[in-house]
């Protein structure tokens, strides 16, 4: 059924453009929407526009390609780093806070002073270790001095072990002390030095940014509270988690497309790097992927992503995902016909669509469907889908 476009076409038109430029997705997709059953689904509707109303209707036309689509997995994930490129930090003995906290956001190196805490254990521990040092001196010398009297066999090899057994149990006394003015970050040669002090420094083990900084001056904190989370961002990767029935088909080396969760693009690449071994309750594999140099702008630890794993690529027929028309729940393409000097005619033509990506969809025709040498229409086909039903709403 060929059906001339009417006279009350060119207003449906107007109308329909004033609708698309007030938010085109949106009023396409209440458009389709608004369809009532007058029309038949069959594909065997027609309609022609003149030039004009053609020109009016701002409608363009493409093809139908014949391009790579891959066999994609959708999987979901986060934005992750290294292992060793996030870092806690806590006070090792507790305290009170002398000194204000770096705010989250804030760049950090390796070595840099994050707070300050004080603790009076601080100082039992340099009093200790100033009078383990000066006994060890003192039992250093004498068990000099007795090893030189026992090679002489002066003095009993009983008095030498006594004298030897306390040297080597002081000298372990000393280097305990120094381990625990390490933890909590005290300089032991400034404690050589005479200055005992009752505050230590903690310090950035990592050289990146402040995550999380939970520090007020004059609170005390214990060992087990969490005062700086730390993480380096030079090295982020996709965390991507993959169900069960989709492991097979995924290998070390495949080639990922990401976006942000708000994000349809899907520009972004990484590879897989690591598949995991072990199933949770949930009946989830972790897959961790490197991400490209170039896709890793604006990306932060914890944001949520969206990607496609392409797990091979075939040849197939494919158009611009926009040109694809739903209407009763089916989808269809408009396809342009013929061109003469009296205008421009147009029919629909139901499809199946198939693999979604960068824009493109895969379609495949119903068998005995003539579509050879017809251009489709890539802008705008809603506009020719109204007319169509308004035309046959007249008859």
């Amino acid at each position: 059924m060929k059906i001339l476009f009417n006279k009350n076409i060119p207003m449906l038109i107007l109308s329909t453009l004033l609708i698309v430029a007030c938010g085109a997705k949106d009023s396409e997709k209440l458009e389709s929407t608004m369809i009532e059953e007058q029309l038949p689904a069959n594909g065997d509707n027609q309609i022609t526009f003149t030039k004009d109303q053609y020109i009016l209707a701002g409608i363009e036309t493409g093809k139908i390609e014949m391009r790579n689509l891959s066999n994609i997995i959708k999987i979901n994930g986060v934005i992750d780093v290294e292992p060793e490129s996030m870092a806690t930090v806590s006070a090792p003995l507790g305290g009170y806070i002398k000194t204000a906290g770096l705010l989250p956001g804030q760049a950090v190196k390796k070595g840099q002073v994050l707070a300050t805490i004080e603790n009076p254990e601080f100082i039992r521990i340099q009093q200790g270790y100033l009078e383990s040092l000066g006994k060890m001196q003192f039992l250093e010398e004498e068990f000099n001095r007795q090893k030189q009297l026992r090679d002489e066999d002066i003095n009993s090899a009983k008095t030498f072990q006594q004298v030897s057994s306390d040297y080597k149990i002081i000298q372990g006394q000393v280097k305990a002390f120094e381990q625990q003015l390490a933890l909590v970050g005290i300089g032991k040669s400034s404690v050589q030095d005479g200055n005992i002090s009752r505050t230590a420094n903690l310090y950035a083990p990592i050289t990146g940014y402040v995550k999380v900084s939970n520090t007020n001056i004059g609170d005390y904190v214990s060992p087990q509270d969490v005062l700086f989370e730390l993480v380096n961002v030079d090295d982020l990767h996709l965390a991507l988690n993959a169900f069960e029935r989709d492991l097979e088909r995924i290998e070390v080396g495949q080639t990922v497309k990401f976006a942000l969760s708000d994000d349809n693009t899907f520009k972004r690449t990484a590879e897989v790097f690591l598949i995991g071994k072990a199933t949770g309750s949930d009946r989830i594999t972790p897959v961790h992927c490197h991400i490209k140099l170039e896709s890793d702008k604006g990306l932060l630890p914890g944001m949520y992503v969206k990607a496609w794993i392409e797990s091979g690529t075939d040849k197939q027929n494919a158009i611009l995902s926009e040109a694809i028309v739903q209407y009763e729940g089916k989808d269809f393409v408009v396809l342009q016909t013929e061109e003469t000097e009296g205008g421009y005619t147009f029919k629909l033509e139901q499809v199946k669509k198939g693999i979604e990506q960068e824009g493109y969809t895969a379609i495949t025709f119903a068998d005995g469907a003539n579509v050879q040498n017809f251009k489709p229409v890539t802008k705008n086909a809603y506009s020719i889908l109204s007319a169509l039903r308004n035309s046959v709403e007249e008859e």
